[in-house]
């Protein structure tokens, strides 16, 4: 006797479905299927849209699938065989994840596991093999020149200099008792600096896809000379990857952010992710007085409101906010998109985001501002 068939009866249709979706190319976990069930008991259902419904929001198929998941659905439930495509406009919720903590963390060595050997929290849905070329001429670049380069703010610390507005009476008094009491010149203090935070977040969704291995090989140079960044992956759902992209070997670091990454090459909700983002308390305190750098075409397929709203709420809490997107040719780039347009006001910076050497060159640049 199969599995399907030791459950109740009343469930074997939608245990059915799930598995008619994994034939058919979606990306149904296990317990995706037990929380369908789950939704489906607390709806009653009183329709056929109800299910629907909870399978959307527990499947979550990809928007650019939508049809597809809709026509299974009909042929399933309604045997139906010819289906008009219904509109892709359901509401969808990203979801966040990020590194878990103690038993639960990802695991750090150049293995990877194999679906059935050992059992993860994290969802690994797609793996990404990002390859082990060299880092090429650009990268070396900005690993030697950013620790330098990259924008620093005044601490609070103070120390010698020539000029300050503090005098330092201890060695002013100091230099004073080896001229018989008698001072000749004032010492001064100066406050320290410190690297700016650095905020990276990478579009990794299917219309990012040619450059989604350069960026995050990108973010992993520059998490080598900047201690005080994170970084985040959105595309339908958002990532935090901060902690494998401070390993020094870059295959292992990449290795470990695919294992974490589930929504490799999908949709693209930038609203939805940032939104979530801001909603995390810790993670939006990474905002502020932070340099932000979202890595995006801004090819949103959801609300640009939305969108707005999210990237206003980041510039305001940020100490610069640049957008580095593959769409910005020139100097005298003008957003085209509906959602660049929409968040064009609140943009510091739009970056030629097409190649990694234009990106390590801006990053190298703008620096040179120091804020109060």
């Amino acid at each position: 006797m199969s599995m399907q068939d030791s459950l109740p009866r009343a469930a074997q249709p939608f245990v059915s479905f799930a598995t008619l979706l994994r034939r058919n190319g979606f990306a149904v976990a296990p317990e995706q299927t037990t929380t369908f069930l789950t939704a489906i008991d607390l709806l009653g259902p009183r329709s056929t849209e109800d299910i629907r419904r909870a399978g959307l929001a527990t499947f979550a198929p990809p928007p650019e699938r939508l049809a597809d998941y809709n026509t299974l659905f009909r042929i399933h439930f309604l045997g139906e065989e010819t289906l008009a495509t219904m509109g892709d406009d359901e509401e969808e919720t990203v979801r966040v994840q990020e590194e878990q903590s103690g038993e639960d963390e990802p695991p750090l060595a150049d293995e990877i596991n194999e679906a059935g050997q050992a059992a993860a929290r994290a969802e690994a849905l797609v793996q990404r093999d990002f390859g082990t070329a060299d880092r090429d001429e650009a990268l070396r670049r900005l690993m030697r020149e950013a620790p330098m380069a990259l924008p620093r703010r005044r601490s609070y610390r103070r120390m010698r200099g020539k000029r300050g507005r503090m005098v330092d009476l201890r060695r002013t008094l100091k230099e004073a008792s080896r001229n018989d009491g008698e001072i000749l010149k004032l010492s001064r203090l100066k406050r320290r600096t410190r690297q700016r935070k650095i905020l990276l977040l990478i579009d990794v969704s299917g219309s990012m896809k040619q450059r989604t291995d350069d960026n995050l090989r990108l973010a992993h140079a520059l998490a080598q000379v900047s201690p005080r960044m994170e970084v985040f992956t959105f595309g339908t759902r958002l990532t935090r990857v901060s902690r494998p992209m401070q390993l020094k070997r870059r295959e292992q670091a990449l290795a470990t952010a695919s294992r974490l990454v589930s929504d490799w090459d999908g949709g693209t909700r930038i609203g939805d992710a940032l939104q979530a983002f801001l909603a995390v308390p810790r993670f939006a305190g990474y905002v502020r007085g932070a340099a932000v750098l979202i890595i995006s075409d801004g090819l949103e397929r959801g609300d640009p409101l939305s969108l707005a709203d999210a990237v206003a709420r980041i510039s305001r809490r940020a100490w610069r906010l640049n957008w580095m997107t593959p769409l910005a040719i020139g100097k005298n780039f003008k957003p085209q998109t509906e959602a660049l347009m929409a968040i064009a006001r609140f943009v510091d910076d739009f970056v030629d985001g097409r190649s990694t050497p234009s990106m390590v060159e801006h990053l190298l640049s703008f620096g040179k501002e120091l804020a109060a």
